[in-house]
């Protein structure tokens, strides 16, 4: 049996993980994707922006306005949303 803190874990990865998949059409659209690289213990999201996305010059207003208010609506519980290139 999974302890709360590993549950609420695992619940906050679903959440986020649908919050990626209401934007991932819109990137996509844009011949960019987005995946999930981790949520840190300090409840930062850090995602891989791919494709068209990785290198486009808009992709830090993208993250702000549109990746981190949609994973926040699913998870307001987040602190952050941040680009990794890891």
């Amino acid at each position: 049996m999974q302890n709360h803190a590993t549950q609420r874990m695992s619940d906050l990865l679903d959440r986020v993980h649908r919050a990626l998949d209401e934007i991932r059409p819109f990137l996509q659209n844009d011949g960019g994707d987005i995946q999930l690289a981790e949520i840190s213990d300090s409840l930062e999201v850090r995602v891989r922006l791919l494709g068209a996305c990785a290198g486009c010059s808009v992709n830090q207003m993208t993250l702000k306005n549109g990746v981190e208010t949609t994973i926040k609506k699913y998870a307001p519980e987040v602190v952050a949303v941040v680009h990794t290139h890891d």
